[in-house]
């Protein structure tokens, strides 16, 4: 927060939005489109104060966010992805507790709901749906170079070979977004350490990132880029721009390792390849590994949280309460193949005739069979640590550093 003041000090602002006398202001990111038909179902209600909502770019978003809020013009409502990015701003006394009888927190997932409570407390509501990573694959392309969906480290570095003398980009990735990069390594040491390693490191263990399991998982990563799994353009292809997506549905790339809201990304582009050609499944293991292979890695879900220094607190409870995540959001998620997170989902699973009904069902029973959700570690960590994570992940990735040194530099960072 200190660094987001020290911006706004030197002239850096954004839109004037906790002054406005008339309707609330809302943030989002631009993919968020069932997020906006409950802003448009609110401001129809409402219109004498209408909801102005802003969207934005995924990689962007965060820095915006930070310097509004140092300048003092955050809107009224925004959203995160929970963490220890969203404390910050709690410590820093710029989001307001959610109760219950305000906004009904009880009926979400109690996991979920574990990424924006700090000491006990609420401070945000889940928007949209569940999020882990997955890896998604086009079936045609790996039927032709005659590979199997990889369960095993070992199965995706035999795959790799066999795809890449086929003329294919084994693994698709934008590398040049860095956050697509740390999906690799947040499932990496999950596998080879156990979800505990990182839960002593976003508990504030500096030393945990020496672990050996730590040094291990940039290993394997390395590898990968190494035998060419991510072919020679990744440090080039950004998520934002949709490319590392079209890669897998036009057949140039076999894979992709990513959260749940690509399979509507895939519906969207390329509705004939999702219905025949796309496939999914659980991250592989690997060898000796010490974690569940059920554990999951991504985002439990994003949250819309309260600007404490908003003037417009009752009709923003208001529209938490009785418009995120109410009944025709959850048909419109569950419509759109997402599954939110809500209580009480199993007779809507099993009544759908959707065509994602297989994809509603493995993400469900993914997220409740799994014995850990570990957020992603971007939004994890307090955001001071942020960039050097990322920096870092990259680093790795193109094998600029040692495994053992990207442990090193993030331990330094944490202190």
């Amino acid at each position: 927060m200190s660094a987001a003041v020290a911006i706004a000090s030197c002239g850096t602002s954004g839109p004037s939005t906790t002054s406005s006398s008339k309707g609330l202001t809302m943030w989002a990111l631009n993919d968020q489109t069932i997020l906006k038909e409950s802003v448009d179902a609110y401001n129809k209600k409402h219109p004498d104060g209408k909801i102005t909502l802003r969207l934005f770019a995924n990689d962007d978003y965060k820095q915006k966010l930070r310097v509004a809020f140092g300048a003092n013009q955050a809107p009224d409502i925004f959203f995160s992805w929970g963490g220890g990015a969203l404390n910050d701003y709690v410590k820093a006394g710029k989001v307001d507790a959610l109760s219950a009888s305000q906004v009904g927190t009880d009926r979400f997932t109690p996991s979920v709901m574990q990424s924006a409570t700090f000491d006990g407390k609420v401070y945000g509501v889940p928007a949209n749906g569940l999020a882990p990573v997955v890896l998604y694959y086009n079936k045609k392309v790996l039927a032709d170079a005659g590979v199997q969906p990889p369960k095993t480290y070992d199965d995706l570095l035999a795959a790799v070979k066999k795809l890449k003398a086929k003329n294919v980009i084994p693994m698709s990735l934008a590398a040049n977004s860095k956050w697509p990069t740390l999906m690799y390594t947040e499932y990496l040491l999950d596998r080879t350490g156990g979800s505990g390693v990182f839960s002593k490191i976003a508990g504030g263990d500096a030393s945990a990132w020496k672990d050996a399991s730590v040094t291990k998982a940039n290993q394997y990563l390395q590898m990968l880029s190494e035998a060419g799994a991510f072919g020679s353009n990744a440090s080039s292809v950004n998520y934002d721009q949709g490319a590392s997506t079209a890669l897998v549905y036009t057949g140039k790339a076999a894979m992709e390792v990513m959260g749940t809201w690509e399979y509507a990304n895939f519906v969207k582009a390329a509705p004939d390849f999702a219905k025949n050609d796309l496939g999914f499944t659980t991250f592989p293991t690997v060898p000796d590994g010490k974690g569940d292979p059920a554990g999951i890695v991504g985002n439990p879900s994003n949250f819309l949280s309260l600007n404490a220094a908003s003037k417009h607190k009752s009709e923003a409870l208001d529209y938490l309460k009785d418009y995120v995540l109410d009944d025709s959001q959850v048909d419109a998620y569950l419509a759109a193949g997402s599954v939110p997170p809500v209580n009480g989902l199993e007779s809507k699973l099993a009544a759908t005739t959707s065509a994602d009904k297989k994809w509603l069902r493995f993400v469900y029973d993914l997220v409740q069979k799994s014995p850990s959700f570990q957020l992603s570690w971007d939004q994890a960590l307090p955001s001071d640590q942020s960039d050097a994570l990322l920096t870092n992940v990259d680093k790795s990735f193109l094998r600029e550093i040692e495994p053992a040194q990207f442990g090193e530099n993030m331990s330094k960072a944490a202190q």
